[in-house]
């Protein structure tokens, strides 16, 4: 599989702040490639050097698009995490304008902005104005928009933003159809757990550093199997207080527990039998979110602990 994009250890800077120090990556063709990190991590100005709207100070940025002699810039369709809709203008004669930036002809796309209306339950909505839709429909008329002019490389900040759940789990099967139909996507997101359902590969951001990047597999399997897995009927919260406990994650009737080193699960098995029933009981590699906890994290957690 060909890469479609590298980005070969970008600096940025703006005043004393060092938002992107040395980060490199490629993005392969016909993939979901995930961009992680923490609000100010350093993503969004990765993604505007990759755009063109930043230049990074040193570093490359390469281009391995198709040659259908398309400018380099209508070859990526980019949804900005804050919304850039044109609020007066009514949706269809919106989307016919985007795509008509990008090179389309808007007799060309009309049928397209048909069928993309219908798929995101937006047909009654083409003649509203932006400013009369909700945050969610505002969403996805800007996600219809970075797609209509059918690019190579797909560039999401933050897509599901001000989704509800049903239109967040929307979008996350279309972005499944769109790479089953070999388009490429790099993810930008700070939302582990979609990530974990979507992305064929990740990179972590912090700092403005790639702190850990490869598949989903390989980053779980880099972190070994310590950490616990448990569903249960009662209350566990005493699970957290446990002294071969080092953090746990609780959630209703589920738990995730990173161990501390040395610790016996079994010892935890038998703490835990006496006080709820257990239904689950699993040692495994940890979930994406815990990783992200462990890896860029920590540090505020502490504090936050120091501080209570």
């Amino acid at each position: 599989m060909t890469d479609i994009l590298a980005v070969r250890d970008v600096r940025k800077t703006f005043g004393v702040v060092r938002a992107v120090d040395g980060v490199s990556f490629t993005v392969r063709r016909g993939t979901i490639t995930g961009l992680l990190g923490r609000n100010g991590a350093g993503k969004t100005t990765t993604i505007r050097m990759i755009t063109g709207i930043f230049m990074p100070d040193s570093g490359s940025i390469e281009w391995h698009g198709g040659t259908d002699g398309r400018p380099f810039g209508d070859r990526i369709g980019y949804l900005p995490e804050e919304r850039g809709l044109y609020k007066q203008m009514r949706v269809g004669e919106l989307l016919l304008f985007l795509a008509e930036i990008k090179g389309c002809r808007p007799a060309d796309v009309r049928g397209k902005v048909d069928g993309w209306l219908e798929r995101f339950e937006l047909t009654d909505k083409r003649n509203a104005k932006v400013e009369e839709l909700s945050k969610g429909n505002q969403q996805k008329v800007q996600l219809i928009g970075t797609l209509l002019h059918d690019p190579d490389l797909i560039i999401l900040d933050e897509p599901q933003s001000g989704l509800d759940p049903v239109n967040a789990v929307l979008v996350r099967n279309l972005l499944q159809d769109l790479r089953h139909e070999g388009k490429t996507i790099l993810l930008s997101t700070h939302m582990m757990a979609e990530a974990e359902k979507m992305a064929d590969e990740l990179m972590l951001i912090h700092r403005g550093k790639v702190v850990l990047e490869g598949t989903l597999d390989e980053v779980r399997a880099s972190f070994g199997k310590n950490t616990l897995h448990l569903e249960f009927d009662g209350d566990g919260a005493f699970l957290e207080t446990l002294p071969q406990v080092r953090r746990a994650s609780i959630v209703n009737n589920a738990a995730e527990l990173s161990l501390a080193e040395g610790a016996d699960p079994q010892d935890i098995l038998r703490e835990a039998m006496n006080r709820v029933r257990i239904r689950r009981f699993e040692l495994a590699a940890p979930s994406l979110e815990q990783i992200f906890i462990e890896k860029v994290g920590e540090e505020t957690l502490l504090h936050e602990e120091v501080a209570r």
